[in-house]
């Protein structure tokens, strides 16, 4: 499938998603985030991608927010229309049951940090920085930061961030627990991929049970969350991987896991 705005490989079983608008850079807007949702659809049928690497084209943004222009021309039930679409596609990647890493060189503003926050694990470059905008111009995040970041800062950390739209270093995004790495801008892509192999070695269905498990307890309380991990521990109880990754243990040798 050939796109305008994205690009998009499978190496490895690793799939390696780019938005590739350097010139505004990387801004999302309607036909990219289009091209997003049919990218989703691919992968989510793609039985043998086990993860995604998420990045921005270029070597000054992951992505630098939306764009403006398009938003200025929004009513009301545009602007609606307009935020749903971006939050359901973002959602489709939160709610991947493979692991999907961003990996952030310079800035990741507005919906860039929208997008990685939809990410399950973001890495940073040290020249990375980080900021919700959207204040400056009249308006609020419309894509899951006032969702999204309280739930991985903290209410506090995230308000300010929000509320004073100041722009903020990797060093900061780290403190505060919004990124889990920094890295050399060079070794960036590598530390992510590595990152990822080392992940997808694991059984399959045991990350996504994981993946779905944390998910659902986020959204429910904590007994609530308790009762789905032990649902999802006796799947894995009964699935192939699990005897297989057992028996490898014992045995002192790797497992070779189905997926099963």
């Amino acid at each position: 499938m050939k796109f305008n705005n994205i690009l998009f490989k499978v190496d490895e079983s690793i799939g390696v998603l780019t938005i590739n608008r350097p010139k505004v850079l990387n801004a999302l807007n309607t036909a990219t985030f289009k091209e997003l949702d049919q990218v989703l659809d691919q992968i989510e049928a793609g039985k043998n991608i086990r993860g995604i690497l998420v990045q921005g084209a270029g070597d000054k943004a992951f992505v630098a927010g939306a764009d403006i222009s398009e938003i200025q021309q929004l009513n009301k039930e545009k602007g609606e229309e307009f935020s749903r679409f971006g939050q359901l596609v973002f959602n489709r990647f939160e709610n991947l049951n493979i692991p999907v890493i961003a990996l952030i060189n310079g800035f990741a503003l507005g919906g860039g940090l929208e997008f990685a926050m939809a990410c399950h694990i973001r890495i940073a470059a040290s020249n990375a920085k980080f900021g919700q905008p959207e204040v400056n111009l009249g308006l609020l995040p419309g894509y899951g930061a006032t969702q999204r970041l309280p739930r991985i800062v903290g209410r506090g950390a995230a308000l300010e961030l929000l509320l004073s739209a100041e722009m903020i270093s990797a060093d900061r995004a780290f403190e505060l627990g919004l990124i889990n790495q920094i890295v050399e801008t060079d070794a960036l892509f590598e530390t992510g991929k590595n990152l990822l192999l080392k992940i997808v070695s694991k059984g399959p269905l045991a990350l996504e049970y994981v993946l779905k498990s944390v998910r659902y307890g986020l959204e429910h309380s904590l007994d609530q969350g308790l009762v789905s991990e032990a649902k999802y521990f006796g799947m894995a109880c009964a699935s192939a991987d699990m005897k297989e990754g057992t028996s490898a243990f014992l045995e002192k040798r790797r497992p070779n896991f189905k997926g099963k």
